[in-house]
């Protein structure tokens, strides 16, 4: 909602730590081992999933 804060700030995908987050990410849906490649990286960088608008 307006006016309401994340619960996480902004983050820079360039830094070491959130590349390295990434890179497991990467290393599940290489392996096969991830279900929901959007979901997981939103989660590993702090990202909220916007709702997608009906077609």
């Amino acid at each position: 909602m307006f006016g309401k804060k994340s619960q996480c700030e902004t983050e820079d995908l360039t830094t070491p730590e959130a590349v390295a987050r990434g890179q497991k990410v990467y290393d599940r849906i290489v392996a096969g081992k991830c279900k929901d490649v959007e979901a997981e990286l939103d989660a590993v960088h702090c990202r909220g999933r916007q709702s997608k608008r009906a077609s």
